[in-house]
């Protein structure tokens, strides 16, 4: 699961999937970042999503630190 993360769907997915791990071995993990709500939609440079997927990458690499250590 270390791959770009470019798009809603993908991170959302990616969320879902280790969440789902989590539970599965009795870790709790953080909340996902919250999904921005004040993109313009021009493009910007320094976008809010370009921020929103930098902590979902982070979140992402926490959640894989912590399964691992529960293994």
């Amino acid at each position: 699961m270390d791959f770009p993360l470019t798009d809603l769907a993908s991170a959302q997915r990616m969320f879902a999937a280790l969440q789902a791990q989590a539970q599965a071995r009795g870790v709790e993990l953080r909340q996902p970042p919250p999904e921005p709500t004040t993109c313009c939609g021009r493009g910007c440079n320094g976008c809010v999503w370009e921020g929103y997927f930098a902590a979902a990458a982070y979140w992402r690499d926490e959640a894989l630190l912590i399964l691992d250590d529960a293994c």
